[in-house]
């Protein structure tokens, strides 16, 4: 589950670190939805536009800290705007 969303993150790291450290991106498929300074800002607009499909939300930082919610995954809460 999100293997493209991983790549391209991986792949666009390095010129994302240099053009927006420390955002927030959120990425589905091949293309960078958005940039937002909080990842409750990105989190928020990423359900608003996807619902309950998947998308990544990352801080553009070299060594990211990934965030697993298995209750927002498996649709058990929704995180409606």
């Amino acid at each position: 589950m999100l293997e493209q969303e991983l790549k391209f993150y991986q792949d666009n790291l390095e010129a994302w670190l240099t053009s927006f450290p420390g955002k927030f991106v959120v990425v589905k498929g091949n293309e960078l939805i958005g940039l937002f300074d909080t990842i409750d800002a990105a989190l928020s607009a990423g359900a608003r536009r996807f619902g309950l499909n998947s998308f990544l939300v990352r801080r553009v930082e070299q060594t990211p800290v990934e965030i697993r919610i298995p209750a927002l995954t498996l649709g058990l809460i929704s995180a409606n705007p």
